[in-house]
């Protein structure tokens, strides 16, 4: 909403404005390009135009789009739905982000469904064998094992907690 408002201030129009993408009709100046970016700014946001950190934008909005967005994470291989989402190889997506990011985008896939099982147990609507099937664990154990191993708690101990903490979704992997 803050991009859309920036967008019509600037007497700008646009196709589309979704998770860190925007298409505007109009071909900008110089003038243009830099009163937005300092609009952007001022809001607490940026203007990315370099390929790779756009390219690494996207890959980090399909991920989260279907972790945190899906009430069944997709069933099909994780690699093949990047690859089909942002038509392109995934060899090449998965090299590029690890080269920005420092991880693989599977890492950066686990931490998210950490997130996402620290979210669905704080809820207390489903048990783990529930949220394992929702995720798409091949068993409890297995979340549970990668569970521990980023939180360094068991998924039970973590919902005795009672200062539950869970990272926005925005520093996730950063």
């Amino acid at each position: 909403m803050v991009v859309k408002e920036i967008l019509r201030e600037l007497k700008l129009h646009f196709i589309l404005v979704d998770l860190g993408e925007v298409e505007i009709m109009e071909t900008l100046t110089g003038e243009q390009l830099n009163r937005m970016k300092m609009a952007l700014h001022a809001a607490g946001l940026e203007l990315m135009d370099d390929k790779r950190s756009i390219l690494i934008e996207r890959i980090r909005n399909v991920i989260i789009e279907m972790v945190h967005e899906s009430n069944d994470l997709i069933k099909i291989n994780h690699s093949d739905y990047i690859s089909e989402k942002l038509q392109m190889d995934y060899t090449y997506l998965s090299n590029v982000f690890s080269a920005v990011k420092g991880i693989t985008i599977q890492q950066y896939i686990i931490t998210h469904k950490i997130e996402k099982v620290k979210e669905l147990i704080m809820y207390g609507e489903l048990n783990l064998t529930e949220i394992a099937y929702q995720l798409n664990y091949s068993s409890v154990a297995h979340l549970s094992n990668q569970f521990k191993k980023i939180t360094g708690l068991t998924p039970s101990h973590f919902k005795q907690l009672k200062d539950k903490r869970r990272s926005p979704i925005e520093e996730i992997g950063n």
